[in-house]
């Protein structure tokens, strides 16, 4: 085989450290399966017919600049370069107990690694003995599947789910990462199997979810999630978008393709995980706030506010972080409709100015959003909507570029207004810093800080506050 791909000192490190040992040792998995599909990687696993550790602790004593940390419960080490990672383990083989999650691992032979391994793909192996260094070993007819692109379980597919369950997300999110089919059976087994889903930690569901999401079109996974009904285990709020109602002969379009079409064109936009997430909870709450209106037809007013409220329960059940990505999802999902209001004419400096000071660092990420949620077939109605919100762009430029207003803090902040008065906290305090911060986005007084404590000083003023000498 082309051995472009085992250039670096590693391998033949490896090799030598592998014979004075006595072991035999091989490239496994994903590395392999890349470098047939030209993708590159820096991540690469052996499996040593052997110990593990000493491999990897031998292997560290011939490679500078590196660093060895070992995972004794495990059996693995993994040594660390400037740019590469590399995984240590003995081979191994599984026995499944059905009344325990946990399989019963034991030392094994090469052949038993490669048959407990999960799909065809990654089954392939080069073998880096010095006699056939760089030989391929495809057990299962791995490199054919790469070739038709195809996902393929090397063993009775529903055996494979039963043993680890989490393979149903990995299937499915290899189909979504390369663009691959799910074969027939795996496909079916992925539907017999989904309940077993639920025995798996929500963290290692998710994590495989992101990478899905990730992808460069996550509607392939998605629609694979749904179809196997793996995605109603884990997430009935995006399962509920499916599904169109006719009444009257007035029908919605189905919020779950149409979801799934702007998560695909914001991806082609963005690489940001948490504006990816946005996408798909922008439409979130459209079910529960869906009303059918005589004369009007479907409505969904509110799902923007509902939506993002929706959005901290969400992130939590599905054990996504809860800090800063949680909440700028929130405040995408909040603001999603604001810069679409903004197309119409006549459309005031101030109503911009809002939208500039609540959508704060966001900004850019919302009108992202916004170009993605255009989804009608009609391409004279999309270039028109394109056309608008570039207007606005444009609007919003002329406006920050001259008022300054994004992630603004008003020229006069509590503390110095309670300085002004002598006064405590309460609720005068807020009155005035609301009427401040108003008068300015309104366009009342300008943004500056004499302008400001004029300002402050009236409405203290209307409230009987008397300013301290």
């Amino acid at each position: 085989m082309n051995q472009n791909g085992l250039t670096h000192p590693i391998f033949q490190l490896v090799s030598e450290a592998s014979k004075s040992l006595g072991f035999k040792t091989y490239i496994v998995g994903g590395y392999v399966r890349d470098l047939h599909l030209n993708r590159k990687s820096k991540d690469v696993d052996f499996v040593t017919v052997g110990s593990g550790i000493e491999l990897a602790q031998a292997v560290q004593k011939r490679l500078k600049n590196s660093s060895l940390s070992i995972f004794k419960n495990f059996g693995t080490a993994q040594i660390k370069t400037a740019d590469w990672e590399f995984e240590f383990v003995g081979a191994r083989k599984e026995s499944y107990d059905r009344k325990s999650r946990k399989p019963k691992v034991e030392d094994g032979t090469f052949e038993d690694d490669i048959h407990r391994r999960d799909f065809t793909i990654n089954t392939l192996a080069i073998s880096i003995q010095k006699d056939d260094f760089g030989s391929l070993i495809d057990t299962f007819n791995g490199l054919s599947d790469l070739k038709n692109k195809i996902i393929r379980t090397p063993l009775d597919p529903v055996v494979t789910f039963k043993d680890d369950p989490l393979r149903m997300m990995r299937a499915i999110r290899f189909a979504s990462q390369l663009d691959f089919k799910i074969e027939s059976s795996t496909k079916e087994a992925l539907k017999s199997e989904a309940k077993s889903l639920s025995i798996i930690s929500q963290e290692r569901i998710t994590d495989e979810l992101n990478k899905i999401i990730l992808s460069p079109k996550p509607s392939i996974g998605f629609k694979h999630l749904f179809d196997a009904k793996l995605l109603h285990e884990f997430f009935p709020e995006m399962v509920k978008l499916q599904g169109v109602e006719i009444r009257e002969g007035k029908g919605h379009k189905d919020n779950f393709y149409h979801t799934l079409q702007v998560l695909d064109q914001i991806c082609e936009r963005t690489e940001d995980l948490w504006v990816r997430w946005a996408a798909i909870l922008h439409d979130i709450a459209k079910p529960p706030t869906k009303r059918f209106v005589k004369g009007e037809g479907w409505t969904f007013h509110g799902h923007e506010d509902k939506g993002s409220r929706m959005v901290k329960p969400i992130f939590a059940r599905l054990k996504l972080p809860l800090g800063a990505p949680m909440a700028k999802v929130r405040k995408l999902v909040q603001l999603h409709l604001r810069p679409i209001a903004l197309t119409k004419e006549n459309i005031t400096d101030s109503a911009i100015r809002r939208l500039i000071f609540d959508a704060g660092e966001h900004l850019d990420d919302l009108l992202i959003l916004c170009k993605s949620d255009i989804t009608t077939k009609n391409k004279l109605k999309e270039q028109r909507f394109q056309k608008n919100l570039r207007n606005v762009e444009h609007n919003i430029a002329l406006v920050e570029e001259r008022d300054r207003i994004r992630n603004w803090q008003p020229p006069i902040k509590g503390d110095e207004i309670m300085n002004l008065f002598d006064i405590k906290p309460g609720r005068e305090i807020g009155i005035v810093k609301t009427a401040l911060k108003d008068a300015i986005l309104d366009g009342i007084i300008p943004n500056n800080y004499n302008d400001a404590l004029k300002f402050v000083i009236e409405q203290g003023k209307k409230l009987g506050l008397q300013i301290h000498e």
